[in-house]
C-alpha cells in the first residue's frame, strides 16, 4: 500500500510541476555559443534559436546536441550556415516547427531539407508581423535586420562546388513568452535607427545582442542598438566563435557606459543557463 501511495505522489508531482513553474514564472535562457540559444518557458515549452549548437565555440557540442530530445520550436534569422547550423538534424529527431521569415522557411524546405510538413504558413511571417505560437505561450514579432541572407546548398552530383540561393530577408525576433520575459535576439545586423520604435509596442526585458564585427556592427554600435532598444538586460552573442569576430564583451560593457543607459549587462559562458524570474 505504501508503495501504491508512493506512485501516485510522485505522479502528482511530475504533473504539478509545470504549473509550479508557471507559477513562478520562471524562465531559462541557455547559451550554446554563437547565436544559438535555448529558451524554455515557464510552461516547459522548448524554443531554439538560431541553432548552430555543435560550433567551435562549445566543446560539449555533440553532447548537448545529442540530448535535444524535445524542442517545440526552432526559430531561424536568416539562411547563413552558422545560424541554420543542426536546425534539419533537430527537426528530423524531434518534430519541432520551423518559425522564419517567409522566403527563408521556403528555400529550408526546398533546398536545404527540412521537413516540409513542419514550416508551414502558420510558423511564417514576415517585418512587422506577429504570429501566436503554442496555444498562447509565446508571441514572436519579425523584426528586420541589416545583412543578407543567402544559403549555400550541397553541389549536385558530378559538380564540384556548392551554390547559393537566395534565402528571404534576415530578421530578429522579439519573443514575448507568457508569464515570462520579453527577448529581442538580433539576429545578424548593423545598427539601424528604427531599433528604437520597438520599445514602444513591446519594452524589451532581454536583448540578445550581436557585437563580433566585420560581418555585424561590433561593440561600439552594439551599444548604441542597446541605448536604442533600452533593455532591462543585455547578454552578447556572436564573437569570438572565428578570430576576426573580434568584439568583446569588456568593450561592449564600456561603451554601454558611456551612453548612459541602466541596461544590466550579462556575460553568459557557453553552455551557462541564466534564470529570469518572474517579474
Amino acid at each position: 500500500m505504501k508503495k501504491t501511495h508512493a506512485m501516485i505522489w510522485a505522479v502528482v508531482v511530475m504533473l504539478l510541476i509545470p504549473a509550479i513553474a508557471f507559477a513562478m514564472g520562471k524562465t531559462e535562457l541557455v547559451w550554446y555559443g554563437h547565436s544559438a540559444f535555448k529558451v524554455i518557458t515557464p510552461a516547459g515549452k522548448i524554443l531554439l534559436i538560431d541553432p548552430w549548437i555543435d560550433n567551435p565555440a562549445n566543446k560539449s557540442g555533440k553532447d548537448d546536441l545529442a540530448k535535444l530530445d524535445k524542442v517545440d520550436l526552432i526559430l531561424v534569422t536568416h539562411g547563413h550556415s552558422d545560424h541554420i547550423g543542426n536546425a534539419v538534424e533537430i527537426a528530423q529527431k524531434t518534430g519541432a516547427r520551423l518559425v522564419a521569415p517567409y522566403g527563408l522557411s521556403r528555400a529550408m524546405v526546398q533546398h536545404g531539407g527540412f521537413p516540409g510538413e513542419q514550416a508551414g504558413h502558420d510558423t511564417t511571417g514576415n517585418y512587422g508581423g506577429e504570429i501566436d505560437l503554442l496555444d498562447g505561450e509565446v508571441k514572436i514579432a519579425f523584426i528586420p535586420a541589416v545583412h543578407d541572407s543567402d544559403m549555400t546548398v550541397k553541389p549536385a552530383t558530378g559538380c564540384m562546388q556548392a551554390s547559393q540561393v537566395a534565402a528571404g530577408n534576415p530578421a530578429g525576433f522579439l519573443i514575448s513568452i507568457k508569464g515570462g520575459p520579453v527577448i529581442y535576439h538580433t539576429g545578424d545586423t548593423d545598427l539601424f535607427s528604427d531599433m528604437a520604435l520597438i520599445k514602444s509596442f513591446h519594452p524589451v526585458d532581454i536583448m540578445l545582442v550581436c557585437i563580433g564585427g566585420r560581418f555585424t556592427m561590433g561593440p561600439g554600435r552594439a551599444a548604441e542598438a542597446v541605448r536604442l532598444v533600452d533593455p532591462k538586460m543585455v547578454v552578447p552573442m556572436h564573437y569570438g566563435t572565428f578570430p576576426f569576430l573580434t568584439g568583446t564583451p569588456d568593450e561592449l560593457a564600456g561603451a554601454i557606459e558611456k551612453t548612459g543607459v541602466k541596461a544590466k549587462m550579462k556575460k553568459m559562458e557557453v553552455g551557462e543557463t541564466l534564470v529570469w524570474d518572474k517579474q
